[in-house]
Parts: structure tokens; sequence; C-alpha cells
């Protein structure tokens, strides 16, 4: 097991990414499956870019219905299901009926009372909270950093069986100094390792790795390993 936070890399929309990030050593590997963003592939073509890696297998999705989720996170198949929309409790237990899953919640969060609501909404409901910062119109990835004033407590309010997904924002440059301030269990970026819509940049994921695990001031939780392996 590694120091340092778990990392995931999301958005991915070429094999041949994946295959670098695994070789990288990476925890998680994310593919958006809901139709109509950037990065959104179909599950055929996920499951052909994550075929044969050895990262947890992340399925993100927005607005589905449960039972199209769980049809889709058993064909890619993942490990982990991440909500990037406005999912009611009701409707994370509807899907926890359908399988054994890891499950992440992502928060756009104004403020430090948004994470304490959507905590107290959720509960046990839920494996980790994914916090990046709100943007406008955006449901999810739109690059908004977390602001570190503002959210000096952040890792205080997570409760100890939650993880802390921090996202938004982070690139090889600024994911140390993340690290540091924020204390997650796992750092999730996207477009701060891509050299253009689309296409990881092998150099970025590299530093970002390397930047993210080398950091002072290591997740307390980091080694823990992954909750919920689910179907595989």
């Amino acid at each position: 097991m590694h120091d340092g936070p778990r990392v995931k890399i999301c958005g991915l929309c070429r094999r041949q990414d994946a295959l670098t990030a695994d070789a990288l050593g990476v925890d998680y590997l994310g593919v958006v499956l809901t139709p109509g963003f950037g990065r959104s592939v179909t599950v055929a073509e996920g499951s052909s870019i994550l075929e044969g890696v050895g990262a947890t297998r992340v399925a993100v999705v927005v607005d589905e219905s449960a039972d199209r989720v769980a049809a889709v996170a058993r064909a890619l198949p993942a490990k982990v299901i991440q909500l990037h929309g406005s999912e009611a409790p009701e409707w994370v237990r509807e899907l926890r009926a359908h399988g054994e899953w890891t499950i992440w919640k992502a928060l756009r969060a104004r403020a430090p009372e948004d994470v304490a609501r959507t905590l107290d909404v959720f509960g046990t409901l839920i494996d980790g909270l994914l916090l990046e910062g709100w943007k406008e119109e955006v449901v999810g990835g739109g690059g908004a950093r977390l602001d570190p004033d503002t959210f000096s407590a952040a890792r205080d309010l997570i409760p100890e069986p939650l993880d802390l997904i921090l996202a938004g924002g982070l690139t090889p440059g600024s994911v140390g100094s993340a690290v540091a301030r924020f204390q997650p269990d796992v750092v999730d970026v996207s477009s701060g390792v891509e050299a253009r819509p689309r296409e990881k940049d092998p150099d970025r994921l590299r530093r970002f790795v390397q930047n993210a695990r080398g950091a002072a001031g290591v997740s307390r939780r980091s080694s823990r390993e992954p909750r919920g392996e689910g179907p595989s």
C-alpha cells in the first residue's frame, strides 16, 4: 500500500490513457456513462477502455434511474458508483437494493453548511462524499476549485466511516498543496491531466500521481482499503 491519498483518474475516453494511468498504479479509473456530457462514453466503450485494468472501476452517472445505473454498473463492471446529480436518499436506497457497491455522492459546495446538510440527508447511505467547488450551470466536472479558506474545516466535517474525495480544479501543480490542506482520502482529476478534451497527457498523469502521493501531511486514513468490493 502506497503513502498519500488514493488517486482517481476520471473522464477516460481512450484505452491508451486508461492503460497509462493503470501502469502508474492509480487506485480508481472512472468513465462517464450518462449521455450528453463532454466526456460521456457508452457502456460498451467504457468496458473496452477499462478492459483488463487492475484499478477499481468507477461508473459516473447523473440523474439516471436506479435500474439503469445498476445495469450499467454490472456491465462495466464497476465497484464504485459516483453520483453527480440531484439523487435523493430514497433513490440511493433503491440502488442499494440492486447490489453491493461503494457509492460516492458528489457535492458542488458553496459553503460548509452544504457539506453538513448533505451528510445529514444521506447519513450512512453513502460511502464517500466527493467535494468540488460551486460553478454556475455545471452539473459536475466543471473544474471548480474548493476554496481552502472557506472550507478549511471540511476534513473535520466528514465522519470517520466516510471517505472524503477531493475534486475540482486539481492539476499536477496544485494537488500537493490541496492534499496537505484538505487531507483527503482520495483525489480525483479529469481535465487537469488532459492534453486536450477527452485525451489525457502521459506526463501530466505521471506528475499528478507523483505529487499527490508525495505531498506533505498525507491523509490520516489513506492507507485504508477501499470499502464495498461489490461485483467484479
